[in-house]
């Protein structure tokens, strides 16, 4: 099932129908008309047509950009609610010339696991356009700062593994997030005093990215195999294979997003990757479905419905292994401990060397698909 069909399924599962299944246009029409109205006198932004490809400014280069964000860090900190409040806060950075440039902006705390065991909480940004305007952080929108969990260094060098993986994704497919690395400093605006200097991660808005591939984001559980456009869940099963991570699910929306394509192609993204072997973290478990022992150790979590497009899969990492590898040794790479670099590409070599023959491929990883071919 493609296409109009995928998108009828999906909107049948979520009970927005009860008669007649939409098309993909009314379907667009009807998660608008859900969206509460704002409690707000002010006249709302203005969307960004679908399809604009302008890259902002934050994620023109690769370079670690050194920012000061100002918040009352007290209080985020107890902002563990399901619904946390935006606070108000402030990122600072210097310009080309050294001046400093101040922006105003509104924060709050995300995640679940996080909020319960990190000493400081993930976040989200959320930015006005007039404030941004003529900035670093122009066009930036709403996008996740992954920031350190505990302050010290070893949380640091997960922080700088995920980063990796969003990279690699990135080489792998446009159907990802863009990144950047930041150095932030947190000083806390009651006390003015700094409390953390430590990298972070920005990660692009999923809106944006659904905006430059000129699609919306599909919010609806209960997606099936068949409403997928086959190369991209190859490929992105395959991906999630290569970094050892089981923590998602396509059609539970846990991890994963959905980015439906003006012609009807439903596209799952992958996100969040600290809990996969890649990276290896110490707090990291696997699902205990899964009859995994530790993380480090890969299972194949592929469908067998599109069991023919993972030798294309394959082939697209075949083609990328020198662009990944060299990613751990450019200037971002040489950030990471040399020990944590040697470790992962010791990993990554051993799926590459799983994977070495069609019949290897087949024999280690292909034929243990799930489900129905």
């Amino acid at each position: 099932m493609t296409g109009v069909a995928a998108t009828i399924r999906l909107v049948a599962l979520a009970g927005l129908v009860s008669a007649m299944l939409p098309t993909v246009p009314a379907l667009a029409h009807a998660q608008a008309a859900a969206v509460p109205p704002a409690k707000t006198a002010k006249k709302p932004k203005e969307p960004k047509p679908l399809g604009e490809t302008k890259v902002p400014r934050m994620f023109q280069a690769e370079t670690p950009i050194a920012l000061t964000f100002t918040a009352n860090l007290r209080q985020l900190r107890r902002d563990k609610g399901a619904t946390p409040p935006w606070r108000a806060a402030t990122l600072a950075y210097a310009d080309s010339a050294g001046k400093q440039i101040v922006v105003p902006l509104r924060a709050r705390t995300r995640g679940i696991w996080r909020l319960r065991e990190c000493s400081f909480p993930p976040l989200r940004l959320n930015f006005s356009g007039k404030e941004t305007k003529h900035t670093l952080l122009d066009d930036l929108e709403k996008p996740k700062l992954v920031n350190f969990c505990k302050d010290n260094d070893q949380y640091e060098q997960y922080i700088l593994q995920e980063l990796q993986l969003y990279r690699i994704y990135q080489l792998l497919t446009p159907i990802s997030h863009r990144v950047r690395l930041a150095r932030v400093s947190y000083v806390d605006s009651a006390s003015t005093k700094r409390d953390a200097e430590r990298y972070a991660i920005i990660v692009e808005d999923p809106d944006e990215l659904a905006r430059r591939h000129s699609g919306t984001l599909l919010k609806t559980r209960g997606a099936a195999v068949s409403d997928f456009e086959a190369p991209q869940l190859a490929l992105t099963y395959l991906f999630q294979y290569f970094v050892g991570n089981l923590d998602f699910s396509f059609s539970g929306l846990h991890n994963a997003e959905l980015l439906l394509t003006g012609d009807g192609r439903l596209l799952p993204i992958a996100y969040d990757f600290d809990f996969s072997g890649a990276v290896n973290a110490a707090y990291a478990t696997p699902p205990p479905n899964y009859n995994v022992r530790a993380v480090r150790i890969r299972k194949f979590l592929g469908p067998c419905g599109v069991s023919a497009e993972y030798p294309n899969a394959l082939a697209r990492f075949v083609e990328k292994k020198d662009a990944i590898y060299a990613l751990y040794h450019d200037d971002v790479g040489k950030l990471m401990d040399p020990r944590v670099v040697k470790e992962t590409l010791s990993y990554f070599d051993e799926f590459y060397d799983a994977l070495r023959t069609p019949r290897d491929a087949a024999r280690n990883v292909f034929d243990r698909c799930i489900g129905p071919a």
